[in-house]
């Protein structure tokens, strides 16, 4: 049996011992010393001793799956979709397990996007010393050069990077909803140029290291024999201590710390770096952005901090499922009226697809993505947002054209 029901058995025993007995202050002073006890142990640390060892492949072929024709992730073996419940009622195993396939599946799409995609990879900061820690970009070949368009995609907050939608969907559904590879090939096909942001590479990872333990002044007085007297305890004591620790937490995880990326330490630092060091500098005369989720609340700071920039550079936006909010990231009026016009955020909903939808805030109109799934509306919206630019374009290149259908009167409040 495991560790684990031999704990759950003392416990139960240690409780029934800890019930009040009659007897008087002796029988009342063991029970509170109980529960003292009891108190003390980390039930999660004890789990943690049935774990099979935190020790998972490196390779989509290590976890035994690949991607098929259609952009799957299947069993290689068995054909499967993927199990995250490999293990049974190890709930924590099976996260680091989908964590480290998570890490994998990032440099895949990482890879896709120079083979297949054709972009480069730019290190930022464009400065960095050689021992700095660095993010980086991924752009088209003529991100800076082409005089026509440029499109730029921001993905949301958490786990996903440069390239990526939502890992869930990469996982559990293909590469074509879960990626931006779709929105890269179509826009390079439509003379697009393009810049694939990369907002949560903001810091790396490194062992937190324990700084080493500096004498007392007063131990340069002591007799040496006493001092050395005392180190064989110290070392003694350390390492009854270390073997108890092992003992009582095996799995126990590295402590990390962040070392931040120089101008690029959160979203919205990153977004505001790459466009004052590119996409304003770009040739481009009319830039487009698609932004998910926290991606357009980025992209909503960005136009705060460079507002005169954006309004004469950018043509569109469109954002999917934003979670920005002009009251709380106090847009000025300005900001607001021009989101109307050339903004629009297809949000989750049961409605069909571009579908108007009702919003108690006065900026950008919102329309159905199609879909109540939040990760998939990115994808669910992939043939209107293109309309939607183009739309945007011929109503620019045409001098007493109005704004496109989309963006006309949607908010009947956008007065207030």
């Amino acid at each position: 049996m495991s560790v684990l029901f031999y704990t759950a058995v003392v416990l139960t025993h240690w409780v029934n011992m800890a019930q009040p007995q009659p007897g008087g202050p002796d029988e009342k002073e063991k029970t509170t010393a109980l529960k003292d006890l009891l108190s003390r142990i980390d039930l999660d640390e004890l789990m943690k001793k049935d774990e099979p060892p935190l020790d998972f492949p490196d390779t989509l072929e290590g976890f035994e799956y690949a991607f098929n024709e259609k952009g799957q992730l299947r069993h290689i073996t068995t054909g499967e979709p993927f199990v995250f419940n490999f293990r049974e009622d190890l709930h924590r195993w099976n996260q680091k397990r989908y964590e480290a396939l998570g890490e994998i599946i990032t440099k895949h799409v990482y890879e896709l996007l120079e083979k297949e995609c054709n972009l480069k990879k730019v290190i930022l900061p464009v400065d960095a010393s050689e021992n700095e820690p660095k993010s980086f970009i991924f752009m088209s070949e003529d991100a800076m050069t082409n005089p026509d368009k440029l499109m730029v995609l921001i993905h949301g907050s958490g786990v996903v990077r440069a390239g990526q939608w939502a890992r869930r969907l990469i996982i559990n559904e293909d590469l074509e909803s879960g990626t931006q590879i779709p929105y890269i090939k179509r826009a390079m096909e439509e003379g697009y140029a393009v810049i694939v942001l990369n907002p949560n590479e903001n810091y790396i990872e490194v062992d937190k290291a324990k700084p080493p333990a500096q004498p007392s002044q007063d131990s340069f007085d002591e007799p040496a024999e006493k001092r050395e007297r005392k180190e064989k305890i110290q070392k003694e004591t350390k390492k009854r201590r270390d073997f108890y620790e092992k003992y009582r937490n095996p799995q126990k995880e590295k402590e990390m710390m962040h070392l931040y990326i120089r101008e690029n330490g959160s979203p919205e630092e990153h977004a505001l770096y790459v466009w004052d060091k590119f996409i304003s500098q770009a040739a481009a005369e009319n830039v487009f952005f698609v932004a998910h989720s926290y991606g357009g609340l980025t992209f909503v700071e960005l136009m705060i901090q460079r507002e005169s920039d954006v309004r004469s550079k950018v043509a569109a936006v469109a954002l999917t499922d934003s979670v920005h909010n002009v009251w709380h990231q106090e847009a000025g009026k300005a900001i607001r009226e021009w989101m109307r016009e050339n903004c629009c955020n297809w949000v989750s909903s049961s409605e069909p697809l571009d579908t108007s939808v009702e919003s108690m805030l006065p900026d950008c109109p919102r329309v159905s993505a199609g879909t109540e799934r939040h990760e998939m509306t990115s994808w669910r919206s992939f043939h209107s947002i293109f309309k939607f630019f183009t739309e945007a374009l011929e109503a620019k290149h045409t001098e007493e054209g109005p704004p496109p259908a989309r963006r006309s009167s949607r908010i009947k409040h956008e007065e207030f």
